[in-house]
């Protein structure tokens, strides 16, 4: 999308803004190129900036990038104007949906990207603004299953009120979702005492919803997500005789699914039974009263646990700081690769060395470089001190190998940096705010049984 040209094409009779054709997009990868700034610090004069391009084309058959369009197709970044469900047809007018608008912004957010082209759509008032960030496994890519994630997500699905579907209005529009800050549509219906809910949505729209609010790209997760939806008793089928078993969520436009007295209290539409308000203000007396280590100790449990990570990245966003969350997890990825890489032996350690330095590279020019796109608050002399590193210049292997040691040590301790930033000024403030602080049911237990099986840790980064 970056190197592609979103320009007006005429869709029966009126002008779409922001689009392209099968052939333009198929050409487009066919010859691709990757730009790659890298910023350092000149090492002659420490006051200016050298920026040094890198550019790598790759060629794509077009069977291949026929391919590929469908798969973006299929992931909801990309929807046809005319309805088309494949790139057959080369003059075929193609846009990007919203999520993938807000996908493409965070990737030009991420790498410092400033077209003008961009910049236009991303500005434009397609852009959803937000999506549902998914937290996924580091090792297996798979989404968190654990049923306080499920929850979070669910909340999102059926938003803070019924968002009920007009009379008429058609379902299957490719716009049916393009705002991702409300629920999915729900019809309403006449509750009787055989069935005495109120409002009904499909297994259809259930998918399509997850597929287009949040950062999933295969249509399997959704379906997935449905399924947990109705294991926990947060949905239930209107009429599962008809549909087969009520214990299978049926994505079809025909099964109608309910939101169930416990899915309400979850959703927080209905009061929960056992809610306890002297719990609930013990617990807030207690974060209240938190010391710097107990900041430090919820830091470090809020960011190993998939669902409240998920609101916490919500909450970061929100103040313009998610970069802080983004760089301490990307630095522990990089730490794997780094002990990954030290440990192999043989023909190919030297460029598995070559590859994780690259890495850091990567991570330096996008968090820690002057005018980085993600510049982060670090303390003077560390920043100094990463700059002098990433600007010497490498030379034989085992010069290269200990170059890697020094960054990885200096990116540990950036690292440390803004975990303790994100202790003592977001984690206070997130714990305490009116909309994510009630979802964070069981956070000081989680935090005393960590600084209970950690008692030398003190909160610090693990």
């Amino acid at each position: 999308m970056v190197s592609l040209p979103l320009t007006p094409h005429r869709v029966r009779f009126r002008m779409i803004d922001f689009t392209f054709t099968s052939d333009e997009a198929i050409t487009n990868l066919g010859s691709l190129k990757f730009s790659q700034s890298n910023r350092m610090p000149d090492p002659k004069d420490s006051s200016r900036v050298v920026t040094t391009t890198t550019t790598t084309t790759f060629s794509m058959a077009k069977e291949m990038a026929r391919s590929v369009c469908q798969k973006f197709f299929e992931a909801r970044f990309i929807e046809s104007v005319e309805g088309k469900l494949d790139f057959q047809n080369k003059s075929s007018v193609w846009q990007l949906t919203p999520k993938g608008i807000h996908i493409l912004e965070r990737f030009c957010l991420r790498n410092g990207i400033q077209s003008a082209h961009v910049k236009a759509v991303i500005d434009s008032n397609r852009n959803p603004r937000q999506l549902v960030i998914l937290e996924r496994d580091t090792e297996t890519d798979k989404l968190h299953h654990d049923e306080q994630t499920v929850e979070i997500i669910f909340r999102r699905f059926v938003g803070l009120s019924v968002n009920e579907q007009a009379a008429g209005s058609d379902s299957d529009s490719i716009h049916e979702f393009s705002k991702c800050d409300v629920g999915v549509r729900m019809s309403k219906h006449k509750a009787t005492n055989s069935r005495p809910w109120d409002y009904v949505f499909t297994g259809k729209s259930t998918v399509d919803w997850l597929m287009d609010c949040c950062t999933m790209v295969d249509r399997r997760e959704g379906l997935e997500l449905g399924q947990l939806f109705l294991d926990l008793r947060l949905i239930a089928p209107c009429d599962h005789r008809q549909h087969g078993s009520e214990n299978k969520f049926i994505p079809t436009k025909q099964a109608q699914y309910y939101v169930t007295l416990h899915g309400e209290q979850v959703a927080g539409w209905a009061s929960s039974d056992d809610a306890s308000p002297s719990a609930d203000a013990i617990g807030v007396k207690a974060r209240d009263g938190a010391t710097r280590d107990s900041n430090s100790a919820r830091t470090q449990v809020i960011i190993r646990n998939p669902s409240w990570r998920l609101l916490y990245r919500e909450f970061l966003k929100e103040t313009m700081c998610e970069e802080n969350l983004s760089f301490y997890l990307e630095v522990q990825q990089f730490q794997q690769q780094y002990n990954a890489a030290t440990k192999i032996t043989g023909d190919h350690k030297v460029e598995t060395i070559r590859e994780t330095l690259a890495a850091a590279y990567g991570l330096y020019n996008a968090f820690l470089a002057p005018g980085s796109p993600n510049e982060l608050n670090i303390d003077h002399a560390l920043r100094t001190q990463l700059a002098t590193r990433m600007t010497r210049a490498v030379g034989d292997d085992a010069a290269m190998t200990a170059s890697l040691h020094e960054v990885a040590k200096l990116f540990e301790k950036a690292q440390n940096s803004i975990f303790k930033l994100m202790s003592s000024d977001s984690v206070p403030k997130f714990i305490k705010h009116a909309k994510y602080g009630p979802q964070l049911r069981g956070l000081d237990g989680a935090v005393a049984k960590y600084a209970a099986e950690n008692p030398n840790q003190g909160g610090r980064p693990s």
